[in-house]
């Protein structure tokens, strides 16, 4: 049976999601459970195209990426797939009615970190930042909002300053990994070499901007979303204050993490001002 396979699939896009991010499988644990499995299924969807962009370095990337392309194509043609990932991606796809030029866009971006080391110009920094972070931001809130395209219009601009939030903010934690492993530097007009403390507050100034935004849209978001995606934002939040308390030459040489027990602590602290309206 079709739904047998489908409910492995949809538990292989939750594997994934707990076994690459702890924190985003927590906050994904808040949503309400209608919900949860779709949420699942984008964020399998995204972690395996960046995994081939980003871990593969002992095989031919581009033959993977567009093998995977390929097969995404007849996934969403067909709404079937025997990656069981892309089975369950296109599940939600259609069910929410996701807009193929979402998809599209994240794909792009995927594809330019085969080959694409350098963004000069803020219009690149944009254009990347769009395609693999804010669209998957617009998914999900396909998701959010069930497929009210009302809604969906009203928190879209919120969504994509979140997304690109989480991102940026994913940026400057990783930097010693990007620009030292992968040979990448998506900063423009920033010297990653001697990162000094005024570019530094630029970019955290920058990412403050777009948390305003994204906070005012999660406080709109419907009761079942909005504690998930609320301890994402707490999470990154305090991603963010320990990464303005960290020296700017040392982000270069090391990864800042939010600990377990800290984890933990921001989830309790989060139910409350959640329980309490506090938003």
């Amino acid at each position: 049976m079709k739904q047998l396979f489908d409910t492995v699939s949809y538990g292989c896009s939750k594997m994934v999601t707990k076994t690459y991010s702890t924190s985003f499988s927590l906050a994904t644990k808040m949503l309400a459970s209608s919900i949860r499995n779709d949420i699942y299924n984008i964020y399998g969807f995204v972690r395996l195209a960046d995994e081939i962009v980003d871990s593969f370095h002992d095989y031919e990337k581009e033959i993977l990426f567009n093998r995977f392309s390929e097969d995404l194509e007849s996934a969403l043609k067909d709404k079937i797939s025997l990656n069981p990932i892309l089975n369950a991606f296109q599940h939600t796809y259609h069910k929410y009615n996701i807009d193929r030029r979402l998809v599209d866009a994240f794909m792009t971006s995927m594809r330019l970190d085969l080959h694409k080391t350098d963004y000069l110009t803020d219009e690149e920094y944009k254009a990347y930042i769009y395609g693999s972070a804010d669209v998957v931001g617009l998914m999900c809130l396909k998701v959010f909002v069930k497929g009210d395209d009302a809604k969906y219009e009203a928190l879209k601009d919120t969504a994509m300053s979140l997304g690109s939030a989480f991102q940026k903010v994913n940026f400057l934690r990783d930097l010693k990994a990007d620009f030292d492993d992968l040979n990448r530097s998506y900063f423009p007009n920033t010297d990653l070499n001697n990162l000094s403390e005024a570019s530094k507050k630029e970019i955290i100034d920058d990412i403050e901007t777009d948390f305003s935004k994204g906070l005012s849209g999660i406080k709109k978001l419907p009761m079942e979303a909005k504690f998930g995606v609320f301890m994402a934002y707490r999470y990154y939040r305090q991603l963010l204050k320990k990464l303005k308390k960290t020296p700017a030459l040392k982000i270069k040489s090391t990864r800042i993490r939010v600990s377990n027990p800290k984890k933990i602590e921001l989830l309790m602290r989060s139910y409350v001002k959640y329980q309490l309206n506090l938003l």
